[in-house]
């Protein structure tokens, strides 16, 4: 996965895989797997998914040049709240991006290390 700062100040990391290297036809089936990958954790609840694009089409928003579709998997993997601030960054999310040719994968760095490892397993297994 690659690391870097989104418009400078967002530690976000990503995975951008061609849909000829993966099993996955499109956005959903990808969103299942991930899913099925929260649901069999013992600590991470589901909570929903989020059309991005939808919302964005039709609130007349724009979207990057050759987006096909976007979505947010939401979910909390953390059972523990060590101070008030944890809060502004929980719950999670796996944004999943499609296009022509392929997809794109990303979270928000976790300040968990273990979660963080946990969230990458996660999306580099959609190559496997």
């Amino acid at each position: 996965m690659k690391r870097m700062l989104f418009k400078e100040k967002y530690p976000v990391c990503t995975l951008e895989v061609l849909k000829s290297e993966i099993r996955f036809k499109d956005i959903d089936e990808i969103i299942a797997f991930l899913r099925n990958k929260i649901e069999e954790n013992p600590v991470a609840v589901f909570i929903a998914i989020f059309d991005q694009f939808a919302h964005c089409k039709k609130n007349n928003g724009t979207a990057q040049e050759g987006l096909i579709n976007a979505k947010n998997l939401v979910f909390c993997l953390g059972k523990d709240i060590p101070s008030s601030k944890i809060m502004a960054v929980k719950p999670r999310s796996i944004g999943v991006s499609e296009f022509e040719d392929r997809f794109e994968l990303g979270i928000l760095e976790t300040p968990n290390a273990e979660a963080h490892i946990t969230l990458q397993s996660w999306i580099l297994e959609i190559k496997n």
